[in-house]
């Protein structure tokens, strides 16, 4: 989980102000085209957000994308990164132009066939206008064809692209995409992903769900690298990790593809990170009893390089790790954590940033189930030892995870106050109802969104029991609150053998 520009972002308002490009000589489009509309109709600017709480001008409206076929050249000596991404969309209302979230230098766009013209606004936004109006319920085929260096092109002074020694890493939340392929860039607007990456022979390529082929040779001893994802998923969850890579591969027990992939940088590293990985099938497989069946059509993940990120990332079927959860050895809670994330954020994703509650909150609430799977320490004795080890005038219990504001998606609070909040949701409700509450929420939402209100009416649905007082005074009111004993284990609890390395996990998640 990691956040870049949050606040300062969500603060810009954006301009209208750019100037205008054309990728080449346009066509003049014939008058009369298009569908027959009703003389009313008149084609209205798509959004340049979609109203996000926190980052009201991340997504865009006016269309709804379903599929992203992203082929790229990269150049690890350079960090040149050049790209056709094909858009597949709808109109969802009558079109005069729609904007893309992206940030590299773009060459050409058309639409339909037919060059579009487009500016900038912003900091991130990439404003189309097609050469001919669009009606609502149109098929589009968005192209753009851009070339960059990602890593010295920069938001508020960030880039969320890493290059490395040996490659690079696209891989962040709540924004990672602009630096590679240009997008709807917002959880409510899902799609698929085809992506396929030239580059040196020699240098691997992983990204998510499976590959559709194996990798083909080019001219000029090259390699290209195609990977897809058949279900739909969040622009942020898509990802790529280029560099040096030993790849291992194997089948999960519900038949799917396994791939792991570990930076041939890890040194001594490596034991712990594979010690680690390697029991991925094996958690989703548990995993998969607790929350219902798996969502995807591919596990694993990726052990990132020594000089990559510093944090980890729930990226879709395939998690990115970096290289300080292996530093004190093998600590499978953070793939628990992460994988967690497949059902809790990848497949039911926010429909706003402020309810990231669901995706952290349970993620971390994962991690103590399977340290009473483990015998390491049950969830009552975790949720003792977490609520005693912050005081009660720590500013930690100032931070409301149904409400976090957009710096403190991330905050410790999220994830610890936040799998706090679901134990005591548990309690009032009974291991029976909060189990079944949990799969019919992953059922019911599945490749779609929710809301901490909408788990709420399921939660007190499935349990016939009022809840808002648990959810008022876990999630949305600052301070410690007041715990009975009767409802802790000791007056002084002892720490769980589990503590340390969830403690060490959570220590870099939320950077």
């Amino acid at each position: 989980m990691r956040r870049a520009l949050t606040a300062a972002i969500a603060a810009l308002t954006l301009t209208a102000a750019g100037t205008t490009v054309t990728g080449a000589p346009g066509q003049a489009a014939p008058a009369g085209w298009g569908r027959p509309q009703p003389a009313a109709a008149t084609p209205t600017p798509g959004s340049p957000g979609l109203g996000d709480s926190y980052f009201p001008d991340y997504g865009n409206g006016g269309y709804d994308v379903g599929h992203y076929d992203i082929r790229l050249r990269y150049e690890p000596a350079t960090d040149r990164l050049t790209g056709t991404t094909t858009i597949l969309a709808t109109a969802i209302k009558d079109l005069s132009r729609f904007n893309l979230d992206f940030v590299l230098a773009v060459e050409s766009v058309r639409v339909n066939g037919w060059v579009a013209t487009y500016t900038r606004a912003g900091d991130h936004e990439l404003v189309i206008t097609p050469a001919r109006p669009l009606t609502k319920g149109q098929q589009l085929t968005v192209v753009v064809k851009y070339a960059g260096v990602p890593s010295q092109t920069t938001v508020q002074g960030y880039t969320a692209w890493t290059r490395t020694a040996d490659g690079a890493l696209a891989v962040n939340e709540p924004e990672s995409a602009w630096w590679w392929y240009p997008s709807n860039d917002h959880p409510k607007d899902k799609a698929t992903w085809d992506i396929s990456v030239s580059v040196p022979t020699g240098v691997e390529v992983i990204s998510n769900g499976v590959q559709p082929r194996d990798p083909l040779p080019e001219a000029g001893n090259r390699t290209r690298w195609s990977w897809r994802s058949v279900k739909p998923g969040a622009t942020y969850q898509a990802f790529l990790a280029i560099g040096q890579y030993d790849i291992v591969t194997d089948v999960a027990p519900n038949g799917q593809p396994v791939v792991n992939a570990y930076s041939t940088t890890l040194g001594e590293r490596l034991p712990a990170a594979r010690a680690s990985i390697e029991r991925t099938a094996e958690i989703v497989d548990w995993e998969s009893g607790l929350f219902g069946p798996y969502p995807f059509e591919a596990q694993g993940g990726v052990a990132g390089p020594v000089d990559g990120i510093g944090f980890a990332l729930e990226t879709q079927t395939r998690p990115v790790y970096g290289p300080g959860f292996w530093r004190r050895g093998a600590n499978p809670y953070v793939v628990v954590h992460e994988n967690a994330h497949q059902w809790f954020g990848d497949s039911v994703s926010v429909a706003d940033w402020r309810h990231i509650w669901l995706n952290e909150g349970f993620a971390s609430y994962a991690e103590w189930l399977w340290s009473e799977e483990q015998g390491e320490g049950t969830a009552q004795e975790l949720f003792d030892f977490t609520y005693d080890s912050y005081p009660a005038d720590s500013e930690f219990w100032q931070v409301r995870p149904g409400d976090p504001g957009p710096s403190g998606i991330f905050d410790d609070a999220v994830y610890d106050r936040g799998a706090m909040a679901l134990h005591q949701i548990r309690l009032a409700v009974g291991d029976a109802a909060f189990f079944r509450i949990l799969r019919t929420w992953t059922a019911k939402r599945q490749y779609a969104n929710g809301t901490v209100a909408q788990f709420q009416a399921l939660a007190e649905r499935i349990s016939g029991r009022d809840l808002d007082a648990v959810f008022t005074t876990w999630l949305f009111t600052p301070g410690r609150p007041d715990v009975t004993a009767a409802a802790r284990t000791t007056a002084a609890p002892a720490q769980p053998a589990s503590w340390t390395r969830i403690r060490a996990a959570h220590d870099l998640l939320g950077r």
